[in-house]
């Protein structure tokens, strides 16, 4: 008997169910206008681009152009690629067209279903971006669909990191353009910290296109990105605290793995206190508990995180003498990503490597707030719906399950639980040998290095071959998942969330292909193809009779999602296939998230040793401990994005400044009324408002004005004369500093003086907001406290945070008109004497040197450079943009800041 719910589901179908039905008429106008397209030649389906993209911009909109974008996109397709879209890829495409993510099972084809919206938003002309979670599949699909797009008249471009800026800027001016989210992030801060829109990469944010939307807007949410340069180096204290942590016992902190903290018990803190003071670190007469501390404290703390909470093989690999990161839902190594707060530097201490040195943040950005930018956002995957809620409240995205092109084959066994770890890999090896000796096909999922490379022993012991995917052999990746379908073939993987390669029954074609080609160069390509197409079709009919790919889960995941991801590997475009999860009640998620009424339960039952529960109850209550993990981390990131959210407003600000200033030619105009205000501060503070000559204090306001302003004027006879209130000792001050201003214009050039004002807009700009960035940063390790005292930390946050911004633009503001108050021509005499220095120094580092032995890790000092072109003494357009580190491009080899930066 059908319940309530079910009922009334068949009589009126899910939202999801009316959803997709809704755009039915619209595939069947494209589908009306199919041979309509297939009529036109090579060019007319060019030239229909145009058609099309006049309309769009001059104002048609996009919907309307759909059915017919939409159809010439299907031909370019089919005669680039030999592929005909289906109707629920053209179903997909308008629901990404419409700003939603589109949930697709794998091998249902997100790729090229993703052109479809592409094409048709890129008819407006303002670029679109495709978002892949890898380089590798950046460059892949690029490749693939720029085909495409070329049938279209259309242009491709793909963004990877270390990219020559003209090739990153060409790619950027693209219609169609494809990049890793990380790339997109960083490219938007770097934009941000350049000194001309012409040295700017991206060109606004239209609409973004996310391809593995729930590992890239989920699961990497909590994961800023941070574009930071050195600071000072403390890896000696780094290795004094670390050897010290193995002193310490389970009585002397407290782990706690459900939110993944460890903090010192009070008995630890006593025994942690004792130990730095007895190595020299703690000063006698200082304990942990005073200001002086913070640092020690900070880090004792951070090598106690390094060796509870990250484990080698799990967290982390040590490759050539390097920590890497490993991402715990791909399985990847996670390259030129550090921990911050010198986390990463306790593990290297720990692990014995070269400590690199702390980095302070220069601009950061999360990847909830980067994505908002756009004004339209979509996004695609197989595994969305566990996130749905997420999705709409943090980024307005609706998700739609798209039907798949055939029904599901697959079978998905119920969770098998043993009792103890043992018993599961027992029943896993034994599984594994009964499917293998059938010739079926095996992806074992497990969650880290440490228990595939277990897991891998145990088979090789049990005779079974093999392969291993993980961190270690991400090189042989594709190759591996691409022969992971062959008869016979057992694969074991780290998560297999965002691979991109589909496992196709029987073995990759092309990737035999290839690989033949590259074995004999001689061999005709034709023939072997044909040979290969042969071979594959007679290996799949056995893969097929064997049952297809079997799916094996070794633990169940944190999230939902994950494990969905490696379910949907089996069973792709209507396939036969098996998913089945074997699990233990020491596995992380059972140990830790309750499994003692389970395991009270199986007691009773008087389970056999070797034996496993399968139930539906088992997989219920384990959905539910998943819920609620999903629903935890949920909250953790919705927290994260409010703190955040009011950095990402102030962010928005200097960024929105630092744009105006560059797009203007002329900024004369914000640097007068900075000094305007300037000057209304400084006369309010030393001559208060509504108060009497006798409480001013003319002598402070003399100072500050010569100190600030860089002008001398009778402020003393001024304010003696009868008559003269603030007001007019504020016009006086304004009429003598733009008289200044004037004089120094006249000297330097109306050019030049431009230039000069706005590379000290920029650059004090730029200082004030690393200093900001830092000072936020403090406040947010310290504003938790205020819990404590039953005081909001988010409100308290926000309230500190705008005083601070406040505090910034003050300062920045006298920063400004201060640098320009000082600054002057240099006399002839000046620019002589530095011209001496500068051959003086060219000349000794042509000299050849005595031949000195090398210090092992010396730093060397930095070795002069050449003459930037074009450079001109007197002219500091000609010199670029360096910023104050940066050697001088005069070419004396000193830095900026204490060359030609330096303010004279």
């Amino acid at each position: 008997m059908l319940g309530l719910g079910s009922l009334t589901r068949k009589v009126f179908g899910t939202p999801n169910d009316r959803k997709v039905k809704s755009v039915r008429p619209l595939v069947a106008q494209i589908n009306a206008l199919e041979p309509e397209f297939a009529a036109l030649s090579d060019e007319g389906l060019k030239q229909k681009t145009e058609a099309l993209a006049k309309r769009a911009q001059s104002g048609e909109s996009l919907d309307a152009l759909l059915p017919e974008a939409f159809a010439n996109c299907r031909e370019g397709a089919r005669r680039a690629l030999g592929l005909r879209a289906f109707d629920v890829q053209l179903k997909g495409g308008i629901f990404l067209h419409q700003g939603n993510i589109a949930e697709m099972k794998t091998g249902e084809g997100k790729t090229l279903m993703a052109t479809f919206p592409a094409y048709l938003n890129a008819l407006a002309g303002k670029g679109v971006h495709i978002v892949t979670v890898n380089d590798y599949l950046a460059k892949r699909d690029a490749e693939w669909m720029s085909k495409v797009y070329g049938a279209l008249g259309m242009t491709t471009g793909v963004v990877y990191p270390y990219q020559p800026d003209a090739e990153k800027k060409a790619a950027y001016r693209c219609d169609i353009t494809y990049a890793t989210n990380n790339e997109l992030g960083f490219d938007y801060l770097r934009d941000n910290m350049k000194g001309s829109i012409e040295d700017m990469s991206q060109r606004g944010h239209f609409f973004a296109i996310v391809d593995e939307v729930d590992s890239i807007l989920v699961d990497e949410a909590r994961t800023p990105l941070i574009i930071s340069g050195p600071s000072q180096d403390r890896s000696e204290l780094y290795i004094s605290v670390d050897a010290l942590i193995p002193q310490l016992t389970d009585a002397h902190f407290k782990l706690d793995e459900k939110t993944r903290s460890v903090t010192y018990t009070d008995e630890g803190n006593e025994f942690i206190e004792g130990l730095v003071r007895a190595a020299g670190i703690l000063p006698d007469g200082q304990n942990l508990y005073d200001p002086e501390s913070t640092t020690i404290v900070h880090h004792v703390t951070q090598a106690l995180r390094a060796h509870k909470l990250f484990t080698k093989d799990q967290q982390y690999i040590v490759r050539d003498g390097e920590v890497m990161l490993i991402d715990e839902f791909t399985g990847r190594m996670m390259r030129g990503r550090r921990l911050s707060d010198g986390l990463h530097q306790a593990i290297e201490a720990k692990e014995g490597v070269q400590i690199q040195p702390e980095n302070v943040t220069l601009a950061s950005v999360t990847f909830q707030n980067y994505f908002r930018l756009y004004n339209k956002l979509a996004g695609m995957t197989g595994t969305a719906a566990t996130e749905a809620e997420e999705f709409m409240e943090i980024y307005g995205l609706g998700v739609v399950e798209v039907p798949t092109n055939r029904p599901v084959a697959r079978k998905d066994d119920h969770d098998q639980v043993y009792r103890t770890a043992r018993e599961k890999y027992e029943g896993v090896v034994k599984s594994i040998q009964e499917a293998h000796e059938k010739g079926q096909p095996i992806l074992v999922g497990t969650t880290s290095i440490e228990k595939s490379e277990f897991l891998s022993g145990l088979l090789q012991a049990a005779g079974v071959p093999h392969n291993v995917l993980n961190a270690r052999q991400h090189e042989q990746e594709a190759q591996i998942v691409a022969d992971a379908g062959r008869f016979g073939a057992v694969t074991i993987a780290t998560n297999m969330a965002g691979r991109g390669t589909d496992i196709q029954l029987g073995g990759n074609i092309e990737m035999q292909v290839m690989a033949a080609i590259a074995a004999d160069p001689h061999l005709n390509p034709d023939e072997v193809r044909r040979r290969i197409e042969a071979e594959h079709a007679e290996e799949k009919a056995k893969v097929l009779a064997a049952g297809g790919l079997f799916v094996l889960g070794t633990e169940r995941h944190e999230s939902r999602r994950i494990d969905n991801q490696l379910r949907g590997r089996s069973g792709r475009q209507g396939d036969p296939g098996r998913s089945s999860f074997f699990l233990s009640l020491e596995d992380d998620l059972m140990r830790i998230f309750g499994s003692e009424k389970l395991d009270a339960v199986l007691s009773k039952l008087g389970m056999k040793e070797g034996e496993a529960i399968i139930h539906p109850w088992v997989n219920k209550s384990l959905e539910r401990a998943q819920a609620k993990v999903e629903g935890r981390n949920f909250d953790i990131r919705k927290q994260l994005l409010k703190f955040d959210d009011v950095m990402n407003d102030q962010r928005k600000a200097i960024f929105g400044q630092r744009l105006e200033i560059m797009e203007a030619e002329d900024v004369a105009e914000i640097a007068e009324d900075m000094r305007v205000q300037v000057i209304e501060d400084l006369v309010n503070l030393h001559m208060p408002p509504k108060t009497y000559p006798d409480a001013w204090d003319v002598d402070g306001l003399v100072a500050a004005v010569r100190e600030k302003l860089n002008v001398d004027v009778p402020l003393t006879d001024w304010a003696a004369a009868e008559g003269v209130d603030q007001e007019v000792i504020k016009e006086r001050l304004e009429e003598a500093t733009a008289t200044a201003m004037a004089a120094k214009t006249e000297a330097f050039g109306a050019d030049t003086m431009r230039s000069i004002e706005k590379q000290i807009l920029l650059q004090s700009i730029d200082g004030k907001w690393r200093e900001h960035l830092l000072t936020l940063e403090h406040l947010r390790s310290v504003v938790g406290f205020r819990g404590y005292a039953q005081r909001d930390p988010l409100n308290e946050y926000k309230t500190e945070s705008f005083a601070l911004f406040e505090s910034l633009l003050n300062s920045l503001r006298q920063e400004v008109t201060q640098k320009l108050a000082a600054i002057r021509p240099l006399t002839q005499e000046e620019q002589e004497s530095m011209m001496a220095q500068v051959l003086a120094q060219q000349r000794a580092a042509a000299a050849p040197a005595e031949a000195e032995p090398a210090l092992a890790g010396a730093e060397s000092e930095a070795a002069p450079t050449s003459r930037r072109p074009g450079f001109d003494e007197t002219d500091p357009a000609t010199w670029g943009n360096p910023s104050r580190n940066d050697l001088c491009p005069c070419g004396s080899g000193e830095k900026f800041k204490h060359c030609h930066g330096r303010l004279v």
